[in-house]
């Protein structure tokens, strides 16, 4: 019949051979701790420090922290007139967990940032060390998603108390990734968490050697133990020792060369996989820390992977 086009078998083997090539590679996750490498392209010296005036924030507002810690809201521009309930983000500060301010510009522009995404960002302080040593921030973070849930919140905000995330940097890493892993079950209810973002979180704080030397001082501060040798709360303390199969899709970010080692990472991202959980990591070229990396370009990969997990039913 004229016009009509015959494959020859080996037209037809070539074809199916690539169709299965293409979808085993679909298929594939990363293995291990593999990781997307980047290069940072030229960006402000500060890139991270991008407030908004046009992003409202609502102050300093009490949140049942047992160390007297407030929370700011970030509210997206059009969320007076939102019909369906959005979903939301706390965000946690660094600072080696002894210092730190969600009021400061650069945390301020994160909850501006994310609120600008189209969420509800809180950005929360917590209980800091020496004063108050571990797991007194992490019960404030943990006392803050819950907070985010009660009624009275949900319905002031318009936030679906189903759909809710985390995003730190640094001590906020290792605090945002605790949230992921810690408990068990249903990632839509108590202090669980749907969906984590963190860049150079330590997740590690057993004093393994992974650590610089001249963090272990601050770990110790931190978790008010004498030595690593005989301090139990270290383990509680490390994300790395808490994964199992119902934690949620995770987004880490760490630098090649910063002061927090890329192993500290690569073994948690192990972890995570190994427990089959959806884990994006990307290492970026130099010694950027914590949120100095949120180039563009980053700012685009977390926004992506919440609209993905945060935007639809929840999993899990």
């Amino acid at each position: 019949m004229r016009g009509l086009r015959v494959s020859t078998p080996s037209r037809v083997l070539t074809a199916l051979v690539t169709i299965v090539v293409v979808l085993s590679l679909a298929a594939c996750a990363p293995p291990g701790s593999q990781s997307e490498k980047v290069t940072p392209s030229a960006q402000p010296l500060s890139p991270q420090a991008k407030t908004s005036t046009r992003i409202v924030v609502v102050e300093n507002l009490e949140y049942g922290s047992a160390t007297g810690a407030r929370v700011d809201v970030c509210l997206p521009r059009d969320s007076s007139v939102a019909v369906t309930p959005r979903a939301a983000i706390i965000s946690i500060h660094g600072g080696s967990w002894r210092a730190g301010d969600k009021s400061n510009i650069y945390w301020r522009s994160i909850c501006q940032w994310i609120a600008s995404q189209g969420f509800v960002a809180f950005s929360a302080d917590y209980g800091l060390a020496p004063q108050h040593p571990f797991p007194a921030g992490f019960d404030d973070v943990r006392a803050a998603v819950r907070y985010m849930r009660s009624t009275a919140v949900v319905a002031k905000y318009h936030i679906d108390p189903k759909r809710i995330g985390a995003f730190g940097g640094s001590a906020g890493g290792n605090l945002a990734a605790l949230l992921g892993v810690a408990g068990t079950g249903s990632l839509s209810s108590g202090s669980r968490v749907a969906a984590v973002a963190e860049l150079s979180g330590p997740t590690n704080l057993t004093g393994d050697g992974s650590e610089l030397a001249g963090f272990r001082p601050l770990e110790l501060s931190y978790l008010a133990c004498s030595s690593f040798e005989a301090c139990p709360q270290a383990v509680r303390a490390s994300p790395l020792f808490q994964v199992d199969d119902s934690d949620p899709p995770f987004f880490i970010g760490h630098s090649l060369d910063e002061r927090i080692p890329l192993s500290q990472s690569a073994d948690f991202v192990r972890a995570l996989r190994e427990h089959g959980i959806d884990t994006t990591f990307v290492t970026v070229k130099g010694q950027l820390h914590s949120i100095a990396m949120l180039n563009d370009d980053m700012r685009s990969r977390i926004a992506t992977l919440f609209h993905a997990k945060l935007d639809g039913p929840v999993v899990g």
